[in-house]
């Protein structure tokens, strides 16, 4: 028997439960994954608070780095022993054990360790959609970047500095000030103190920035929309602070032709190829010390609870995961 945290109502994270499992054999083209660390992220408390949809009673987590224990018939790309870490559905990645389609797993090399996998492959993913992907930036560029100290924020201010790419960043304190700047983050504004508006048209002489990428949602969709240039793009990726508003198109055409979008990791890594390509150039980062992945908050897997008090009251810096 495995042991797994699970929800069966939808509400604050007091509705998790640490539960013993069966996870089964292996089927078609599937695999048993032992994991040794899980990734904790904001985005399972969408799932747990019910902003995003699941089937109850469910799982938690969609991240995960451990061994391959078995393979099912027809699995060629993976064997007994490999490392291998993964992102995205099914729920269920807060577990010790689990049963995942070998499609969706991603070879670890040697050089990286489980709990650093674990830190990383979500949000170092949506670090390299972000900055490979979404917008053809180019040295020299000016972004803006809210949460500058989260774990993307981190990896992303790193990554863009190798790029050549300045960056401005909102923090809500002096703590993670320091903490976005020994990152590599160019500006850090204040948001708690300072007008972020004004500070971005300070910074770039009242011009504005070409692109302003957006994890926190509703508390600073408008302020990220006056932040941009003319024929900017707000790339809006996650809702920390809730849902982002609705918006007229006129009101893109008003505040200067701009473009918005609302991507998702899934659909930047759904091909095998683009997902391995990603994939690569962040492992060939991280192996070298170009990008360094810290991580600040550690967690006994049954302690999920705690965990998510700790992420939603903003306590923590960084990356987070769970020891299994």
């Amino acid at each position: 028997m495995a042991n797994a945290i699970r929800f069966h109502e939808i509400g604050t994270p007091s509705v998790m439960r640490w539960e013993e499992i069966e996870v089964g054999r292996p089927g078609v083209g599937e695999v048993r994954v032992r994991h040794e660390a899980v990734g904790l992220n904001f985005a399972d408390t969408y799932f747990r608070s019910g902003l995003y949809p699941a089937q109850l009673p469910a799982g938690m987590g969609v991240e995960g780095a451990g061994v391959v224990e078995e393979i099912g018939e027809g699995v060629v790309d993976f064997a007994v022993g490999d490392r291998v870490t993964y992102t995205g559905s099914p729920l269920g990645a807060y577990a010790t054990e689990r049963i995942m389609a070998s499609s969706d797993l991603i070879a670890l090399p040697d050089g990286i360790a489980f709990d650093t996998a674990a830190a990383m492959t979500m949000r170092g993913l949506t670090a390299a959609y972000l900055l490979r992907r979404i917008y053809p930036l180019k040295a020299g560029d000016t972004v803006l970047l809210h949460a500058a100290a989260g774990g993307v924020g981190l990896i992303f201010t790193q990554w863009a500095k190798l790029l050549g790419i300045k960056v401005i960043g909102t923090v809500s304190s002096d703590e993670k000030a320091s903490v976005a700047r020994a990152h590599g983050c160019d500006e850090v504004v204040i948001y708690t103190r300072e007008d972020v508006v004004a500070r971005v048209k300070e910074i770039t002489g009242g011009v504005g920035v070409p692109v302003v990428y957006d994890s926190i949602g509703q508390s600073t969709f408008d302020i990220s929309l006056d932040c941009l240039a003319r024929r900017g793009l707000l790339v809006c990726f996650g809702t920390a602070s809730g849902p982002t508003p609705p918006i007229q198109a006129m009101q893109l055409a008003v505040k200067g032709s701009l473009f918005l979008t609302r991507p998702a990791l899934a659909d930047y890594i759904a091909d095998p190829e683009e997902r391995a390509e990603l994939a690569g150039e962040l492992f060939s980062h991280v192996e070298s010390g170009r990008i360094k992945i810290e991580i600040n908050q550690r967690y006994p897997l049954e302690d999920a609870v705690r965990a998510h008090h700790d992420m939603e009251s903003g306590r923590s810096i960084g990356s987070s995961v769970f020891s299994v």
